[in-house]
């Protein structure tokens, strides 16, 4: 029963992310499951947008931190043969 109500807890705090727009330091580790060492790099090297209202607490904008995942996408065969051929269509057209 106890393992049950943990889960449904977690499953619940899992779902206050996606509401929230606005992320702790904590949180934002969290959701990047990424480790604070390593999120606190990101921020001081400021490869990750992040604010720092008085200057000390850190707090990120989730849909900017989705926006920050989704760069550098890596691309499937079938979408490198799609754009190859489509980029020979138009070489030849010229």
């Amino acid at each position: 029963m106890d393992e049950n109500l943990e889960m449904r807890v977690s499953a619940l705090e899992k779902h206050l992310y996606a509401l929230k727009k606005i992320l702790s330091f904590e949180e934002a580790s969290q959701f990047l499951n990424l480790s604070k060492s390593y999120l606190y790099q990101l921020t001081s090297k400021r490869i990750i947008p992040h604010y720092k209202p008085q200057g000390k607490m850190i707090y990120f904008e989730r849909e900017l931190l989705e926006d920050w995942l989704r760069q550098n996408p890596v691309r499937t065969k079938q979408e490198q043969q799609s754009e190859a051929a489509n980029r020979i269509l138009l070489k030849h057209r010229k």
